[in-house]
């Protein structure tokens, strides 16, 4: 029997995006902030979660996400608050599992809809639709077709794996997944964290890029490059599309991670480090993470030339001098 190979083709403007994105890849390891800065890491990795549970219709905020993951307690819907204690626990397994393992995609689904769904870590038992809001794109193939279709997608990628870069082959993969839409519930959450792993495994860096943060931000995009897809028969629509936002996240970690570091005094330097990215801080707090006790000498030596630089932002721009500002990290 004839392998499956899914429809797509490799076009120039597809190489000249991958010829990009591996010169920054290289450039963001070079840096090793990762492998130094774990709250980078671990800030990453919580907007990672947000932004892929945001364009599934979760409502918890950054910050709501942020304390979720920390242990704090939240005032919101369960079911949500469970979806994001299920997305780290599932985040937390890359770097640990085989990507090009049916059986570990089941075992991972089943940790991402752990206590939310009916049919958990299974493959869907009914018809599905893939919705864009309340508009739907196409109607899934029948249940009956989706173990065959997903076993033949694996072996597709594990014969392609030496012959089509990770960069495409992730693509490809993450739309046919989407396109088959294998799961009751999950399935585009299921779909980013596995095009992550498969990034990963090709260069570990990509456990710590956000990228769904740039899916969020085209949302709109990523749906009509899916229907795009569809309408031709062809994945190469949405493989143009999540190259180019590889690519934009690659530019968005190049700036984090350099922030000018040879530059900067070794006090802004240290404030910065203990600062997470869109959390707001008082002065006391930033004075204890630091152990610092003359604010005389905080404000002087770490606050304002951080404040110059424009490399932190007041909470309250139009008071600078209320006793309720706070400073976030930009």
């Amino acid at each position: 029997m004839e392998r499956y190979v899914p429809p797509f083709t490799i076009t120039n403007q597809m190489l000249m995006l991958v010829a990009e994105v591996a010169e920054k890849t290289g450039s963001v390891s070079n840096f090793h902030s990762f492998e130094t800065k774990p709250h980078l890491r671990r800030n990453n990795r919580i907007r990672s979660i947000h932004s892929s549970l945001a364009i599934e219709a979760n409502s918890l905020s950054l910050d709501e996400v942020r304390n979720v993951i920390s242990g704090k307690t939240v005032i919101g819907p369960q079911k949500e608050i469970q979806e994001v204690k299920n997305a780290y626990q599932a985040y937390e397994q890359l770097g640990r599992f085989d990507p090009y393992s049916l059986e570990d995609l089941k075992r991972l689904h089943g940790i991402m809809t752990y206590l939310t769904v009916q049919e958990s870590g299974v493959f869907r038992c009914h018809n599905e639709g893939v919705f864009k809001g309340d508009q739907c794109i196409f109607m899934a193939p029948p249940p009956h077709l989706v173990p065959g279709q997903m076993q033949a997608l694996f072996d597709w990628m594990d014969s392609a794996r030496t012959e089509v870069h990770p960069l495409i082959l992730s693509s490809v993969f993450h739309y046919e997944f989407v396109f088959i839409h294998p799961f009751s519930d999950g399935n585009g959450r299921m779909a980013r964290l596995w095009q992550t792993a498969l990034l990963s495994e090709w260069n570990p860096i990509f456990q710590y890029m956000p990228l769904e943060s740039r899916i969020q931000e085209f949302q709109d995009g990523y749906y009509d490059a899916i229907a795009a897809c569809h309408g031709s028969g062809s994945s190469n629509a949405f493989v143009t599309f999540m190259l180019d936002k590889i690519n934009l996240t690659l530019d968005w970690a190049l700036q984090q991670a350099s922030e000018k570091d040879a530059y900067l005094p070794e006090t802004v330097k240290k404030l910065l480090d203990a600062m997470d990215y869109d959390v707001p801080y008082s002065a006391s707090q930033l004075m204890e993470r630091l152990g610092l006790k003359s604010r005389a000498n905080f404000r002087k030596l770490y606050l304002i030339p951080a404040l110059e630089r424009n490399l932190i932002a007041m909470g309250i721009p139009d008071k600078p001098t209320s006793r309720n500002q706070t400073y976030i990290k930009k």
